[in-house]
């Protein structure tokens, strides 16, 4: 599977609206890129794998300042550490986004099914995809810190 724009939208336009929606917090988006090693490098991940007509992984890697962020605003409470509530919560954001994701690919007649996210945890922690495939990666900033997309497909 190529890395069209067809396919790259909807993770990207997903990703906006779910962290819009669910926190207030206005993610901007980065330039995407073709990444050639398959480690992520983060503090916090969660990674999903996707079947159907292709076999992929989708994997949302974020910055402690900016889940903390993030999370502190869905729940209205400061959070200051990344603890098992912070984790459920990149849990779900993933989730959300797989599944918003999907449905748009099924819009223009791509069909895939999700798994349950696995998470991550720990400081310059590395993630590795499943598939060996080209690694798309989509950098997005917030106003405190960032976090990066990554959806694999071979």
């Amino acid at each position: 599977m190529n890395m069209k724009a067809e396919f790259i939208n909807p993770f990207l336009d997903s990703t906006i609206s779910v962290v819009a929606t669910m926190a207030s917090v206005q993610p901007v988006a980065g330039k995407p890129y073709i990444k050639k090693e398959s480690a992520v490098v983060g503090d916090v991940s969660a990674v999903v794998g996707i079947t159907g007509e292709a076999e992929g992984s989708l994997c949302l890697t974020f910055t402690e300042s900016c889940i903390l962020h993030i999370v502190s605003k869905m729940f209205n409470e400061s959070k200051t550490e990344i603890d098992e509530e912070v984790k459920d919560a990149v849990g779900e954001l993933t989730n959300m986004i797989s599944g918003a994701s999907r449905r748009a690919l099924e819009g223009i007649g791509h069909h895939f099914q999700g798994a349950i996210p696995s998470i991550i945890s720990g400081h310059n922690h590395e993630v590795r995809h499943v598939t060996k495939g080209p690694i798309l990666s989509i950098p997005f900033s917030t106003e405190a810190g960032s976090f990066t997309v990554e959806v694999c497909f071979k």
